[in-house]
């Protein structure tokens, strides 16, 4: 039909922590929403899945990102910005990106994760 239903869960080591509101019927879904949760010391990364939502079957993938410890290492005042969607599925072809601020705070022994998923397209 042209249109998604797209919603995003973000997962910490592959662990679902966070899923966005359902924006109905487009391809350029703003969400705005923000969050903040407690991180793991030994985490390895956190991905967010851009997921279709779909009544009668299970939901699609749309495409996915991955940020790992490494690379929010590399960026101490956290990472804000649009990222390009990978497969998931080796079998199907990924067009979009999803805009996305994401920050640790705290020292080792108290790491928080403030994520903010605003929009994708």
């Amino acid at each position: 039909t042209g249109s998604s239903d797209p919603y995003c869960i973000v997962k910490i080591d592959d662990e679902a922590i966070i899923r966005t509101a359902t924006v109905w019927k487009t391809l350029s879904p703003f969400w705005g929403e923000e969050y903040e949760v407690q991180l793991q010391p030994g985490f390895h990364s956190i991905s967010i899945y851009v997921m279709d939502e779909d009544a009668l079957s299970r939901d699609d993938i749309i495409g996915k990102v991955c940020i790992t410890r490494d690379m929010l290492a590399e960026h101490p005042k956290g990472y804000s910005g649009w990222m390009s969607l990978s497969e998931v599925d080796p079998d199907e072809e990924v067009q979009g990106e999803i805009h996305l601020r994401v920050e640790v705070l705290g020292s080792q022994g108290g790491r928080r994760l403030r994520c903010s998923v605003l929009e994708a397209r």
